[in-house]
């Protein structure tokens, strides 16, 4: 068949031209995603996040012209998990290497111009400033509309939350007829004059009201007081860019941008804290804060040792309890096999506050047990050592059943030929398990192993549940407790250790940690290969 060529279940073969409805659901399609991500961009800019707008509506643009472009087709259906991937697992990455090297934290939370923003939105009246008569009308709508007089200068300025303040034009086509009780006009173009009583009634919200604009030439805020009198406010904080420092307008008093704040000669800070870009601060605080380097190599090292008796203790059983369940003279095997992966069934959080219960030394039935049939009341979460098998048995539990699956299945697929010619050889149970067994199940779960290590090496669930890092280690000034392993402590330390929340640091602690778990990933997978060439 020729190409441009229909095949023989009607699909257009690759080079053929599209017809009209494929090229019209495809451009819907691609329009719908446009927006969605367009959507998603504009709330990205309006939140401060131009960066991730920018890499999303870079990606919207690289996913229309794969699928807009023929010569790209063998991409069209690869693509959108690759852009995805970037989007949601590179970009997170990249961003807490950015934040890594900056100040962010709760008391540097927002930008300088954000912050810039709100010391610019600050008015101050000085002393001795006229007050100004005013007026309101308002329309059917329930919108504002005041007449300010300037006693001193005898200038008039009209004023809404939309317009702003305007000088009055006598000759405005928008103005009705005039009141002679006080010279002003009855209506202006929709809006109809209150009486006293009437702009009694809406003075609340009235007070509320914010309208900036030029009052005598000069940028001033308006002010209601009162029934009588309206007041105008000037800028108080006025940013240089070039110096990049604050100046007090109200007191003279210059403020510079030091260490993410804007600060005075004398110290004293005005407005909030900003992020600031501050280099390789906050990984030298990794070595030189005593909080975390007291802490962090016994913490390191009980990370580690956590994660390789975990991964462990739960291949050990599961291999077990295969062996058991792969003999053919196994009655029941089935509901054996049921029974045994009901605990991977269960959402890990559920199973392992029930341990908790269960390990209560007041009222948990083990403790009861072990209190009236020996005598003993082990305190499972008082005693480090005591929850550090607590912890293990608990993950143990946890993580068995899916040894025992995966371990199963390998077993299953070693050839019996092999068990029955070292059989043949006078090879025993435990040489078969030897030198069969395990060299041929270690190369089909390794790669699992090294996943089952990474995973308990961040599992941050597991031991905030069962002990929340505790119990505290005694006379230790730092927020580290006996079981915490290092995504937990790196969370104590920046979210919980009443210093406040310090994000920069915590993604200083998130890099070490992926450095250490990449590191530790690559050596084994090394290992492995040598296994496989063993064999």
């Amino acid at each position: 068949m020729a190409a441009g060529q229909v095949g023989q279940k009607g699909a257009p073969r690759r080079g053929a031209p599209l017809s009209i409805l494929s090229i019209i659901w495809r451009l819907i399609g691609l329009a719908f995603i446009d927006a969605i991500a367009i959507g998603f961009a504009y709330s990205f800019f309006g939140g401060g996040l131009a960066l991730a707008a920018v890499v999303l509506l870079v990606i919207t643009f690289l996913i229309n012209v794969v699928f807009l472009v023929e010569r790209l087709y063998p991409l069209r259906w690869i693509s959108p998990g690759v852009f995805l991937l970037v989007l949601m697992v590179v970009y997170p990455v990249l961003y807490t290497m950015y934040v890594a090297f900056t100040d962010y934290s709760g008391a540097h939370i927002l930008s300088k111009q954000q912050v810039v923003d709100q010391l610019e939105t600050q008015f101050y009246t000085p002393q001795g400033a006229p007050s100004l008569t005013w007026t309101a009308y308002r329309s059917d709508a329930g919108q504002f509309l005041i007449w300010l007089t300037d006693p001193q200068t005898g200038n008039k300025f009209l004023a809404s939350d939309t317009g702003g303040i305007q000088p009055v034009d006598p000759n405005d086509s928008r103005f009705g007829p005039i009141d002679p009780a006080d010279n002003l006009p009855t209506t202006i173009d929709g809006y109809t004059k209150l009486a006293r009583l009437g702009t009694f009634q809406y003075l609340t919200p009235l007070s509320k009201l914010v309208i900036t604009g030029n009052i005598n030439g000069q940028p001033a805020q308006l002010h209601i007081l009162s029934l009588d009198a309206a007041q105008e406010g000037f800028p108080r904080y006025a940013y240089d860019a070039s110096t990049d420092s604050v100046t007090d307008q109200q007191t003279g008093t210059v403020y510079k941008a030091q260490n993410g704040f804007f600060s005075a000669p004398d110290g004293t800070q005005v407005g909030v804290g900003f992020s600031d870009f501050v280099g390789l601060v906050n990984f030298q605080r990794v070595v030189s804060d005593p909080r975390l380097s007291s802490a962090f190599i016994g913490v390191f090292i009980w990370t580690f040792v956590f994660a390789f008796l975990s991964v462990l203790f739960c291949f050990v059983l599961g291999l077990l309890l295969a062996i058991v369940f792969n003999d053919q003279r196994l009655p029941f095997k089935g509901l054996l096999r049921t029974l045994a992966i009901i605990p991977y069934t269960i959402p890990g959080f559920i199973s392992i506050l029930i341990w908790v219960g269960l390990l209560n030394p007041q009222f948990g039935p083990i403790n009861t047990f072990l209190r009236s049939t020996f005598g003993i009341n082990p305190q499972w979460f008082n005693d480090g050592t005591l929850a550090k098998v607590a912890i293990f048995m608990i993950n143990t539990w946890l993580g068995y059943p899916y040894m025992l699956i995966i371990t199963l299945g390998a077993l299953q697929s070693i050839p019996s030929d092999l068990y029955e010619a070292a059989e043949i050889d006078g090879a025993s149970i435990y040489q078969r398990f030897r030198r069969i067994t395990l060299p041929l199940l270690l190369v089909a779960v390794t790669p699992l192993l090294i996943g089952a290590f990474a995973f308990n090496f961040n599992n941050f669930t597991l031991i905030e549940l069962v002990t929340a890092g505790g119990p505290a280690v005694p006379n230790s000034v730092t927020p580290a407790g006996q079981t915490d392993i290092l995504i937990s402590y790196s969370y104590r330390v920046a979210f919980a250790s009443g210093a406040g929340n310090d994000y920069a640091f915590a993604a200083t602690i998130s890099i070490f940690i992926f450095v250490i778990i990449a590191s530790i990933t690559l050596i084994n997978f090394r290992l492995s290969r040598r296994v496989e060439n063993l064999i």
